[in-house]
């Protein structure tokens, strides 16, 4: 979504809105979002069918009565304490905030999370970590926002470093690395709604612009990169579109798969 289908706003334009309802083609969001912040434009979109979040770590649908999950691959908590705490110790300066299936939590406001929240539109509940990671709650992904490219750098080796096993550390954009169970891949939800719909991998495009997206790039026959999307990703797509902010998404509907 964010660099791909959202503008720079973090909104979906008029044009692809009308151009994706035109198009007739069945749509999936598949994105490193929570369910929440995904609902303005699933429901913009009208979309029906199955959904990707969290890298990979739910795939659900919009029903009458809420939220259907079909898949979930939360995050192990004995990890998540790890992270956290080496967060806290040797880079406080670094937001630091976690979700689960209906919520976004933070200890504190900063600027990471003030950015992050003019992005999505949404606002964090204040909580002590300490309270809230205990053994009956499950959650789905880790998000760290610095501004800082060298810090950002430093903060991805030393979580390697801690050798868990279980976790996904992809880098979105310039500024997030985002956590995620090992499980939670994009791919796999492509997967899945590739044999649920038992489509060929030739009947599938997928469009990107992140180091996040290249599981999901590589499992479709036609991957369509951003024109905005990093240096590094635009080698990895069969076509290269416009940008996130020149309507790229209906621009590749129209011009690379009709």
């Amino acid at each position: 979504m964010d660099g791909t289908l959202l503008n720079s706003t973090g909104h979906v334009s008029f044009n692809n809105i009308q151009g994706i309802k035109k198009s007739g083609i069945p749509f999936t969001l598949v994105s490193a979002r929570a369910p929440m912040e995904m609902a303005e434009t699933i429901e913009k979109l009208n979309l029906i069918d199955p959904q990707i979040a969290f890298n990979g770590g739910l795939i659900f649908q919009w029903v009458q009565k809420g939220l259907k999950v079909l898949r979930s691959d939360p995050l192990d908590l004995t990890d998540i304490k790890a992270i956290v705490q080496l967060v806290k110790k040797d880079f406080p300066n670094v937001s630091c905030s976690c979700y689960d299936l209906n919520n976004w939590y933070d200890e504190k406001v900063d600027r990471g999370i003030r950015y992050e929240s003019k992005m999505t539109g949404q606002c964090p509940r204040l909580i002590d970590y300490t309270k809230l990671l205990v053994a009956d709650n499950s959650f789905y992904k880790i998000m760290l926002i610095t501004f800082d490219p060298n810090e950002i750098e430093r903060l991805n080796q030393k979580l390697i470093d801690l050798k868990l096993a279980g976790i996904s550390i992809k880098q979105s954009g310039n500024e997030y690395l985002e956590i995620t169970s090992r499980k939670a891949q994009k791919s796999k939800g492509i997967h899945y709604i590739q044999n649920l719909e038992k489509l060929a991998i030739e009947e599938m495009a997928a469009f990107g612009d992140g180091h996040n997206d290249l599981p999901m790039l590589k499992s479709v026959g036609t991957p369509i990169v951003m024109g905005n999307a990093l240096q590094e990703i635009k080698p990895h797509g069969k076509f290269i579109t416009k940008t996130n902010d020149n309507d790229g998404v209906i621009f590749g509907i129209e011009n690379y798969l009709k």
